[in-house]
């Protein structure tokens, strides 16, 4: 972006003096007209939404105690995202390894590129089919190049960086289900490409690699899933060799010296999780015969398509920057996981196609939260054909799938459904969420049995309990399958199940069972009933009793029943006061991976409490609540040194969604319900497409307490607005005073 303005600056200078050059020969008005026209060309460029988007913010660790709230010890967990080529919501996701087994395989910190892989999510695992160009000898422990940022550039699909070692300039585009690679060498001979096929963030099982035509190779990674790829290059392979050197062993394919030593080397690649012909099909649908620019600016032009959803006015430049990239870093996950004739994988492990497209499962604990919602928002197709995804998975393995904690889908499913996405077979999808509410199995929710009868969970009775203890995280399960109850129990009553909604909605107020009023703090409690003692609700754990939080971290989830909740308190001021020492109480030091950054006892840096500063609105303490949002929206998002850190985990895009809504002024409280909580935004004014209309929110003030809200003409008393009322396409004016 910033080379960009740089060219704009240094052309409109150019122009100038043109311009002086000529006024001796041309009239005024010719000259007025020109100079209209070439601000308006300029004005255009800068205007791109693409523009905005940093693509390395995130990709930076966080070292500093202040920052983190501990001393660390280790390196902490950053963003975990990566700077490379994708388009949204794709197949492929081209992006350089600077380290195995670390999120998504980049760590800015770093000073050496092992590979660009062809996959990636930030939660070490994928990184497959590791690819890069080389020459001379090569050595299969020691071919990494170094390399500085002083030579990288990334933008929305396009990743570029100079292999020093190599004196290469790499670069990488991408279409939905291939990638494009260009290698400009400085001395063009012996070009060479590494495959470093028994490499990847997951346990690789099998690979091969071989040669099917004079300028072609293909081959495979089997990791969980076998990838499947086919690549054809603009000079002739001369042959593939291993290279072994002890335990460690890569491929090289060594092309043909041209006469023309400068034609850089180019390679096109199509990929596949079904067959080696699917990604031949793949790459001559999609990329075969276009070039580089080609590519690379239809890649521009899916992500300028997409954040053009969204325009925003006012607020400042860095923020603009933070918040395009933010929405940007939304739309990488989930992946397509289909093909161009619609085959794909099931979880048979059988082929399959079933006339939509395929995606991979969603995040569900991380991202329920807020970014499938704004996945529904923005692409409501993507959102349906994940629905159909998860319910096609959920048939063969009769429960709704879950992701790592909790029953999730419940709450992306519900809410959708009750937002108007409703082009997917909603009789099978709920017939799988009540079995996951109501039956036991392997794939269902755990310990559901012991959750019906009793009420609750119980943690197991563990003596010195360490940060690292494997137990129920029973407080948790308890809270989130109350919450998950409320969905389901939407979604019976909008499908006219009575019974099932009267059972689920009795089941909602299950979280009520571990509320300790001694400490007014939810605590485990043992099989018999006892509470857990000793009690230090300040103290970390990642699966017991609470999951990856403490105490504190963990009361205050219960958005389906905010009044229900805060009435567990002897009064208003009492809850106040609780609140109040969430954001007050320092953290201890405690060196968790994935807690990071504190205010108080709250960590931004995890999903946990995400939805605690909220609270403050149903106790008429709104302006608290903002105060505590601005500062993460200020302070959160662009931290560490080169101002590229997130505060903690991306999480598949839920960091990144938090942000984006809270930016315009809305948030997903509880996104079950179809409605939004209503904030103060950082922009003036927020003009937004949803579907058929788009709405437009305004701020007047520039202040913290919302003193008026009106929609249209209707005056909002209470801080929430309906999808349904923001589809009619108004005017939502949110006015405020210090």
């Amino acid at each position: 972006m910033k080379q960009n303005r740089e060219f704009v600056f240094y052309t409109n200078s150019l122009f100038a003096l043109l311009i002086f050059f000529f006024m001796k020969n041309f009239n005024l008005i010719i000259l007025f007209c020109l100079s209209a026209l070439f601000v308006d060309c300029s004005t255009t460029k800068q205007e791109r939404l693409t523009d905005y988007v940093n693509p390395f913010i995130g990709t930076t660790t966080l070292w500093d105690s202040i920052d983190l709230g501990y001393t660390p010890t280790r390196r902490a967990w950053g963003a975990e995202a990566y700077p490379g080529a994708s388009v949204p919501n794709s197949m492929v996701q081209v992006t350089p390894v600077t380290m195995w087994r670390s999120g998504s395989g980049y760590q800015y910190e770093d000073s050496v590129i092992y590979a660009f892989t062809h996959t990636s999510k930030g939660h070490w695992n994928l990184c497959y089919v590791p690819l890069i160009a080389a020459s001379g000898d090569i050595s299969p422990k020691n071919y990494y190049s170094p390399y500085s940022h002083g030579n990288e550039s990334a933008s929305p699909g396009y990743y570029q960086v100079f292999l020093e070692k190599y004196n290469i300039n790499a670069e990488v585009t991408s279409t939905l289900r291939c990638a494009y690679h260009k290698y400009t060498y400085k001395d063009g001979k012996n070009k060479k490409i590494i495959a470093d096929l028994a490499r990847s963030n997951e346990h690789v099982r099998d690979w091969e690699i071989g040669q099917s035509g004079d300028n072609i190779f293909t081959g495979f990674q089997k990791t969980g899933s076998t990838f499947y790829f086919y690549a054809v290059t603009n000079h002739k392979i001369k042959g593939i060799e291993s290279l072994k050197e002890g335990e460690t062993e890569v491929s090289v394919v060594n092309f043909v010296d041209d006469e023309d030593v400068n034609i850089p080397l180019e390679m096109k690649i199509g990929f596949s999780y079904v067959s080696i012909e699917n990604a031949k099909e793949n790459l001559e649908s999609e990329m075969l015969s276009k070039d580089f620019l080609q590519v690379r600016n239809e890649a521009t032009n899916s992500w300028e398509d997409l954040l053009s959803k969204i325009q925003i006015s006012g607020g400042t430049e860095d923020q603009k920057e933070t918040f395009y990239s933010t929405f940007y870093r939304a739309f990488l996950w989930p992946i397509l996981l289909s093909d161009i004739n619609g085959e794909f994988i099931d979880a048979n492990g059988e082929i399959a196609n079933k006339g939509f497209r395929y995606y991979s499962d969603p995040s569900f604990w991380d991202d329920y939260r807020n970014k499938l919602i704004l996945l529904g928002m923005i692409s409501p197709d993507v959102a349906t054909d994940v629905i159909k995804s998860i319910t096609d998975r959920g048939e063969i393995k009769g429960f709704m799938p879950t992701f790592f904690h909790g029953d999730h889908a419940s709450t992306f499913i519900a809410g959708s459904y009750l937002r108007g996405l409703q082009n997917f077979d909603i009789q099978k999808a709920y017939k799988l969420l009540l079995n996951n509410a109501f039956v036991e199995g392997k794939g269902g929710r755990p310990h559901i049995k012991e959750y019906i009868e009793r009420g609750w969970i119980s943690e197991e009775d563990i003596k010195e309990p360490k940060l690292e203890t494997v137990a129920k995280a029973a407080v948790t399960k308890t809270q989130e399958y109350s919450y998950d109850d409320y969905a389901t129990a939407l979604l019976a009553k909008e499908l006219g199940d009575q019974k099932n909604y009267e059972k689920l909605m009795m089941r909602t107020n299950s979280y009520k069972h571990l509320f300790d009023p001694s400490t007014q703090l939810m605590r485990g409690r043992l099989n018999n009933g006892e509470w857990i003692t000793p009690f230090d609700p300040e103290r970390p754990f990642y699966e017991y009793m609470y999951r990856e939080a403490n105490g504190w971290q963990s009361t205050f989830f219960a958005p389906h029943d905010p009044e229900g909740f805060i009435a567990l308190y002897p009064s208003k001021d009492a809850f106040e006061n609780k609140l109040d020492s969430l954001f007050s109480i320092p953290w201890k030091n405690y060196e968790a991976h994935n807690m990071t950054v504190f205010i108080g006892q709250y960590c931004h840096g995890n999903q946990p409490g995400h939805s605690s500063p909220y609270l403050y609105y149903f106790i008429d303490k709104q302006e608290k609540a903002q105060k505590i949002l601005n500062k993460i929206l200020n302070e959160f998002y662009r931290m560490g040194p080169e101002r590229l850190a997130y505060a903690g985990m991306d999480d598949a895009g839920e960091m990144s969604s938090w942000y984006v809504l809270n930016a315009i002024g809305l948030y997903t409280y509880s996104p079950a319900d179809p409605e939004y909580i209503i904030t103060v935004p950082l922009f003036d004014k927020v003009v937004f497409n949803l579907g058929e209309n788009k709405f437009t929110i305004i701020k007047k003030g520039k202040g913290e307490k919302i003193e008026k809200v009106i929609y249209g003409d209707k005056s909002i008393n209470n801080y929430f607005i309906t999808h349904d009322e923001l589809k009619q396409g108004k005017e939502l004016v949110i006015t405020t005073s210090k």
